[in-house]
Order: structure tokens, then sequence, then C-alpha cells
């Protein structure tokens, strides 16, 4: 399902108070006396898309001029997924519109239910609709658009070797990134190497090993206090049992007097069992005493004063504490950082033989591409010529017989994503005048019956959902106005389509006829629209036709049309 326009309610925008606009899917047309607002409904749909706003178009005496237009969307589509990413909602398919300006110049506008700035509007409507007037911006006079659209109508012939070319233009772009940044940084990554070469001989001539510099940190708190620790030994030895040359009997080591107490308390265990129980605790006590006494002497004896060990171990340290001062917290940390910094210097070390490589890959991916790319012109200049006759033709229907649409190809400064082209849709007036841009070749009016041929035949290949024509029928009557109809009936196929005209010729082929009907009170004029029903488009054709709504020859010349439309649309 293709987006559309459903509705368009419009207040105080130039002589419309208030109008609603219900649209349908194919042809509609906008139809009423001059003066009545009818251009105000294409200004209205392009105040919607992003347009700009210009305060003199408010209502004299209203305080601000408001859009508001509702879209069926396709509810998982690309257009419900961009209004979703903004915050906004898309409920049953439905997508909600609005855009105020103030008589001041301020522009507000919400997309969804959410406010957003305008120009998220004109990023949206390059999706949704392209307005053909001439006071609009032309979506498809953008040269982007052009190549695209080009490559659309092109077809199937174009798919396969533009799939090769974006593989091959990816790659290419890829490899020149990454030799580029290889021969531009040569002398910085000349530096690191060297950096890390010296920090990695630095590490190897001391080899630390993992956890070193805490065992050796440990060993000289030991050796610097050897003394300390074997006086605190032996002291603690005698503590617990004594002092072997002492011969005194009142020493009071722990052992003796654990001996006593546990003497005493089984002496009375009998009494109790609870006290039997300290008893027995008391002599583990006194086993284990024992055991850490007979520690405290072999710690004591093995503890020695090394100045020459102690000396060593403080110049390793100093060794270590260097390294880890440059390349991390610990010993783990520099052997961890050298792993890293040998495999970064492979990587360096083998860059010269890359870039030869890589040298070797761009010139070759160069050579595809030029290949590739000269496929891709062929097919274009192909599409181009067929392209260039059918509008050509499709303008000698449309009053222009003498004018001419030709599509330029011109080679760009480089490799781009899409080819080599430069895509320009170009016209000549008549066959003396050289082909020049479309917005330089054709006149205001001119232009939308252009724009009309072009679309008709991109019509399928274009994805734009909605087109919106103003003025396409400017100095066009008789058979030409009819042709204009037709092709208008015909875009309408396959896309939602949008009038405004004063022909009864292109009105009769609408498949919805809104009228803007003007009501005058005094000074002021009030508009609205009317969506009419078969016998209105009957008095509506005839007013058009004739000047007069009950013309017996108008209302059946009016007939006549529509008979005509219905039957070319069968």
């Amino acid at each position: 399902m293709r987006p559309r326009v459903e509705e368009v309610r419009i207040q105080g925008l130039g002589v419309i108070d208030e109008a609603v606009l219900e649209l349908s899917p194919g042809f509609n047309v906008v139809t009423g006396e001059t003066g009545a607002g009818k251009t105000m409904v294409v200004t209205g749909l392009g105040l919607l898309f992003g347009g700009r706003a210009d305060p003199s178009r408010v209502r004299p005496g209203a305080d601000r001029a408001t859009v508001e237009g509702t879209l069926v969307v396709e509810g998982r589509g690309r257009v419900a997924q961009q209004v979703e990413d903004i915050g906004g909602d898309v409920e049953d398919g439905q997508l909600i519109i609005s855009r105020t300006v103030s008589a001041e110049g301020r522009s507000r506008a919400w997309l969804g239910g959410r406010t957003v700035p305008v120009g998220t509007l004109t990023y949206l409507a390059d999706d949704l609709v392209a307005v053909h007037g001439q006071m609009d911006q032309q979506r498809l006079l953008q040269p982007a658009r052009q190549r695209a659209a080009l490559d659309r109508y092109a077809g199937d012939d174009l798919v396969k070797p533009l799939r090769a070319y974006t593989q091959a233009y990816k790659r290419h772009k890829q490899v020149g990134a990454l030799l580029e940044e290889l021969t531009t940084r040569a002398r910085e990554r000349a530096q690191e190497a060297d950096l890390l070469r010296f920090g990695l001989e630095e590490i190897e001539k001391v080899d630390p090993k993992p956890g070193e510099d805490a065992e050796l940190r440990a060993e000289e708190e030991r050796l610097s206090h050897a003394d300390a620790l074997r006086g605190a030994a032996a002291s603690a030895h005698a503590a617990l049992l004594g002092d072997p040359m002492e011969s005194s009997g009142d020493a009071r080591d722990a052992i003796s007097l654990l001996g006593e107490a546990r003497a005493v308390v089984e002496g009375a265990g009998g009494f109790d069992q609870r006290l039997a129980q300290m008893g027995e605790r008391l002599a583990e006590a006194g086993y284990l005493v024992a055991d850490v006494a007979t520690d405290l002497a072999a710690y004591a004896e093995s503890v020695e004063a090394d100045p020459a060990r102690l000396a060593i171990v403080q110049e390793r340290r100093a060794l270590l504490t260097g390294l880890i001062r440059k390349y991390a917290v610990d010993s783990a940390g520099v052997l961890a950082w050298a792993q890293r910094s040998a495999a970064r210097l492979a990587e360096l070390d083998g860059d010269d033989e890359r870039v030869d490589d890589l040298a070797v890959e761009h010139a070759e991916l160069t050579e595809r591409l030029t290949g590739l790319a000269a496929e891709l012109t062929g097919v274009r200049e192909s599409a181009a010529e067929r392209f260039g006759r059918a509008v050509t033709d499709e303008l000698a229907a449309l009053a222009m017989p003498h004018a001419r649409v030709v599509v330029h190809l011109t080679r760009g400064a480089g490799f781009g994503p899409d080819g080599v082209d430069e895509v320009e849709l170009r016209m000549s007036a008549h066959p003396a005048a050289p082909p020049l841009p479309l917005t330089k070749g054709a006149s205001g009016g001119e232009l939308s019956r252009v724009m009309l041929a072009i679309e008709v035949v991109f019509a399928g290949a274009d994805p734009v959902p909605t087109f919106v024509f103003d003025e396409v029928d400017a100095g066009v009557g008789g058979k030409a106005a009819v042709e204009i109809g037709r092709r208008l009936a015909r875009l309408a196929r396959t896309a939602q389509v949008i009038v405004v005209t004063h022909l009864p010729q292109v009105a009769a082929f609408a498949d919805q006829h809104l009228v803007v009907e003007k009501a005058s009170d005094g000074s002021v004029v009030r508009s609205g629209v009317v969506t009419l029903t078969h016998e209105g488009r009957v008095r509506e054709l005839s007013r058009m036709l004739a000047g007069l709504e009950d013309s017996e020859l108008g209302r059946a010349h009016a007939e006549e049309l529509l008979g005509l439309a219905a039957a070319d649309s069968g």
C-alpha cells in the first residue's frame, strides 16, 4: 500500500475561513471561480509538507493559519518507521501532520502528535509528495532525484551492473582510505614502532616474572629487619618455654603456668564434668603453645642478617619499579603490556608489505570500477535516449509540439556511490534553441506541463505516492486540454494526483471533484470546499465551459466530457 493524503483541514489561510478536503486515492481536481482561493489549497499542502511560511497568507483578522492533514500509511512501512524514530505515533495506519503559521510569522509543526522542526516535514515530504507549481521547489529538479529516477526507469538492465559496481565501490573506498592512512601516517607509525621496540628491549633485559615485585617487597622487609625479627621470636619463645640460661626455679613461663592450671583443674574435675572439660582444653592449649614455641625457635635460628642479599633484592626491586612506573601497575601488567606491544609492533613492521598489497588491490579495483562505470553509463545513455523520446512525444500532445527534452549525462569528478554519471534533464523550447536545464528552458506555465510529461513517463518508476499540480493547464485549451486530463488520469493509476485547474476538459477525468466556493458578506469574503456529486460536477463543468451553470448547451457539453472521460478510463 502506498501512502496517500486522505483529508486536509484548512483554517484561516488566505480567503479560506475553514475548509475540509476529502481526497480519493486516485485523481482529485480542485476548481472554482477566480479569486475563490483554489491556489490556497496548493499553498496549504505546501505548508503541510514543510513549505515556506508566509505570514501574509494568514487570513485578515485571524491569529494564525492552520493546516492539518490525515495520511494513510502502511503500519510497518518506511514512513511509519521514520515517524516512530522521532517519537511520533501512527495509529491504525493513520498519520496526522499539522502546521500553523501565526500572523507574526512564527511557525510550528507537529508530526504524529509530536512537535518537530519544520525541516522534519520537508525531509519526510521527499518520500511522500511532489508539488509542481510555478512557486514551488520542484523535487524532480534536484540532480540526485533525476539520476535516481532515470535508474529506476532503466529497470532490470541496470540492476546487475549497479549491484556489482556498488560492491566494488565500497571495497575501493575502504582500501583507498586504508592505503591513504598507512602512507600519510608513515612517520607516526615509525615513531610508534621505535617506542614499542625500546620498551620491549628494556623489559626483555629485566625479564620480570609474574608476582615477582610482591615477593621481593616481602623479602626486603624481612632482610631489613632481621635483628628485630630474630629478637622478637626469641623473646616470644622465652615467654612460652622460659630461657634455658635461667637456672632460677622462680621462672614463670607460659608452659609451666598452663601445666599448673591443668593439674589444679584435673584434681577437682572428678566432682564436676564441666570443670573436667576445661582441663582437657588446658591440655590442648599446652600442646599448642609447645608447638608454637618450637616454631619460634626454628624461625629465630633461620633469620640471619644478609647485607649482600639485601643489596641484590633492593637493586632488583629498583629495576622492576622503573618498569612498573612506565608501563603498568605491577609486574604482571608489565608482561601484559609487552605482549600487546609485541603484537602491535609486528603489525607495524608488516605495514610496508601491506601498503604494497593494498596498492596492487586498489589499482585492480580502480580498473574494475572503470569498466563497471562505463557499463552503467552505457545503460543510462540508452535509457536516457528512450526517456527523452517518450517525454518529447508527451509534450507534443500537451500543446508543446516543438519542445524537446533530453537527458544530459556528464562525467563527475570521480567515482561516486552510483557511478561517475551526473544526470540533468534539459529542454529546448524549439528546434533552434539549445537544450537548457528545465528551470531555464521552460516558462512557469510550461514547466508544470513538462513535469507532468516527465512524471507520466516515470510513472511506476518514481516512488513518490502523491503528486500535486498547479498551473499545469496554463495557456492550454481544446484537444491539448483533453490530453492533459487523460495523462493526469493515467498517472493516477499508480499514484494519488491532486490538480488545481480551470479547464473542464481536465476536471472531467477526475475521480473526485472538489470545488472552492466563494461567499461574500459585505466586505468579508469566505471560501469553503465542497465535494461534488455527479449532478454537481455537471453544473460546475457547465459553469467552466459556458460561464452559466444552468446553460442547456453547457450541461450537454459537460455530460459529453464526463462520458468521454469515463469511456477513456474504462
